[in-house]
């Protein structure tokens, strides 16, 4: 307890001061979040259009007139799009034009802008833009459909989400001839779709990745990854996937993939109709995966084996959603859904009892029902740099019963979660709470049971000069409840201590707390926007027979810089230097790392397939 208290007053004087430095260096300005204005500034949205025609027509000055005279602000960007969008609610659609923009250059609200060096127009040049007919597929409303305001905003916010584009704006004009028609204006700008990644681990392995985000601009997917090791067989391995998005614009999703390194060799197959809009009736979804050659069940399981295994898991689910207000696009719904996980082990690990339990050859039957709502406001500078970002806003509380037909005695499961996000009042930044409770029942006994509880809270923009940062707060806690002996948390999985890799901080229950603030830089560095990062993470980690607050305690802090360029797919480039007081004895005080980072997600509040859940 001692080193725990050390640590907290450690950790708490060392943001004191940052905060301090950092809030009193510069006045603090009003939210980005709050106050939305259109002025002439943002007039480049009215060229992009009007390129189309002479800029002498009835419909540039018209569209002009309508967007920017007179100035009207709104509360919130959201707010914004749905009272532009309303304006025109009901009105018959006449025609719809879509413009793919270069994607160095022009923006969304500046398509006038030109690429300025040789570069860019050479990527410009060897960039596919994406198929117009693909992005038509993405859309929810057809000429000759009305207006249906919020449908299009979450369209747009829709085709945004897709990994190769950047942005995207959906402009609406009044048809000239009759005030009962509107043409739909769409301008999609692309990410350059070809990326490369790698790895490496000490002197005896690394790998190199491939990839084409939307091959051909038809928003195919593919990857090659090739995976090197210096005294494992196969020496040089592979492993490749290719996806399908939207096929047939109906949502639906396929991929298939297949691995052959020193780690794995097996193959997946992956199709999916999730509840992508409210308005969606059915879900469903199915997934095989044969391993012929694994260490662990699942990506990301905290559990390897020394020996290889041998596995296949099978997975189907379908779901029904019953609107509880049909007139409205965004209301909350009820889904009802049904699925089984079929897991047979060819090859079993060899595991002495109890731990051979956990590799059990089982069929899960579960059934779930959802009560959810969700909407989207718009903001940027969270964890994208200077580009539209959607940040949800809703709940979504879930129960779910199974029965498991596993070879060592059949048992009930049952779970209840539960989520609510942008629950503060006046939008002063935003905040996320979930909690769950779950697990099987089997001769009267509670087994492999969990609790958990997270929260995650984003501050809203604070402008210091012309900088702007965040103040971002994670805290998760998990306790398990009657776990095999080998089922084992870590405080590195989720880089609950960033940079933090011991075998012997494990334990049944754990506690973190995360601080980071983020200072956006508005220099770019050749093309790449930069982020500088301050944190401090505390985790504690023990036994599940005590208080949490009586177990090992470890920290971390430092500092790091994040680059990103916004119209690549790239990952994030990160640079961190750690320090660790207080670590274990297979870790050193100091960590350096030089590495490539996956965006941060929003919390989502999608219905889902009924699933258990995860101890991790």
């Amino acid at each position: 307890m001692n080193n725990g208290f050390k640590i907290f007053i450690f950790v708490t004087v060392v943001f004191v001061f940052a905060f301090s430095f950092v809030a009193e260096s510069q006045p603090v300005e009003a939210d980005t979040t709050g106050i939305y204005t259109f002025t002439e500034s943002n007039t480049g949205i009215v060229d992009s259009v009007s390129k189309q025609k002479s800029a002498r027509n009835i419909f540039a000055r018209y569209f002009y007139r309508y967007l920017f005279s007179p100035s009207i602000t709104y509360s919130g960007q959201d707010e914004f799009s749905l009272h532009y969008y309303r304006q025109m609610q009901g009105k018959t659609i006449s025609k719809i034009n879509i413009n793919a923009i270069d994607v160095f250059g022009p923006t969304v609200e500046d398509t006038t802008r030109k690429a300025k060096n040789w570069i860019e127009h050479a990527a410009n040049s060897i960039h596919i833009k994406s198929n117009l007919n693909t992005i038509q597929r993405m859309l929810m409303f057809n000429a000759g459909d009305t207006i249906n305001s919020e449908l299009m905003y979450e369209n747009e916010r829709i085709i945004r989400s897709l990994p190769y584009i950047s942005d995207v704006r959906i402009i609406l004009e009044q048809d000239t001839v009759n005030a009962d028609y509107v043409n739909v204006h769409i301008i999609t700008k692309d990410r350059f779709s070809f990326g490369v990644s790698g790895n490496i681990n000490g002197t005896s392995s690394a790998d190199v990745e491939l990839y084409n985000k939307n091959i051909f601009g038809v928003g195919h997917e593919i990857s090659l990854r090739f995976v090197g090791h210096t005294n494992r067989h196969p020496y040089m391995g592979l492993e490749t996937f290719y996806s399908i998005n939207n096929i047939k614009g109906k949502f639906i999703n396929i991929s298939t993939g297949y691995m052959n390194t020193y780690l794995r060799e097996g193959f997946s197959f992956v199709m999916n109709k999730p509840f992508i809009t409210p308005s969606i009736k059915w879900g469903y979804g199915s997934s095989v995966i044969r391993m012929y050659r694994t260490n662990q069940i699942y990506d990301r399981d905290p559990l390897k084996t020394e020996n290889p295994f041998s596995l296949s898991v099978l997975n189907a689910w379908a779901g029904r959603s019953f609107q509880i207000n049909h007139n409205r696009s965004n209301s909350s719904q009820i889904v009802i859904a049904a699925a089984f996980s079929n897991r047979t082990f060819f090859q079993p690990p060899d595991m002495l009892p109890p731990g051979n339990e956990y590799f059990s050859n089982s069929t899960l039957y579960l059934a779930g029902i959802t009560f959810t709502q969700r909407r989207y406001i718009k903001d940027q500078l969270v964890y994208s740099y200077g580009i539209t970002e959607d940040i949800p806003k809703g709940f979504k509380n879930e129960l779910v019963y199974g029965y498991d037909v596993n070879e060592f005695g059949n048992r009930h499961y049952f779970h209840l979660s539960f989520s609510n996000g942008n629950i503060l009042i006046n939008r002063d930044g935003y905040l996320y709470l979930t909690g769950g409770i779950g697990g099987y029942f089997m001769d009267n006994k509670f087994l492999q049971g969990q609790i958990q509880g997270s929260t995650n809270y984003i501050s809203r923009q604070i402008n210091a000069g012309r900088k702007t940062f965040r103040l971002f707060l994670k805290s998760n806690y998990l306790l398990g409840i009657n776990r095999f002996e080998i089922e084992n948390l870590n405080l590195s999985l989720h880089d609950e201590i960033r940079g933090f890799a011991s075998s012997k901080a494990i334990g049944k229950q754990k506690l973190s707390v995360d601080l980071e603030y983020v200072l956006f830089l508005r220099k770019e560095k050749l093309k790449f926007n930069l982020a500088l990062f301050t944190f401090a993470d505390v985790g504690v980690i023990g036994s599940n027979r005590e208080l949490i607050f009586t177990q090992d305690y470890y920290s971390g802090f430092g500092l790091g810089l994040r680059l990103h360029n916004e119209n690549l797919v790239l990952k994030t480039f990160q640079l961190r230097l750690a320090f660790y007081p207080f670590h274990p004895d297979d870790m050193s005080f100091t960590g350096f790392m030089i590495n490539e980072q996956l965006k941060n997600n929003f919390y989502s509040f999608e219905p889902q397939a009924p699933q258990p859940l995860i101890f991790r």
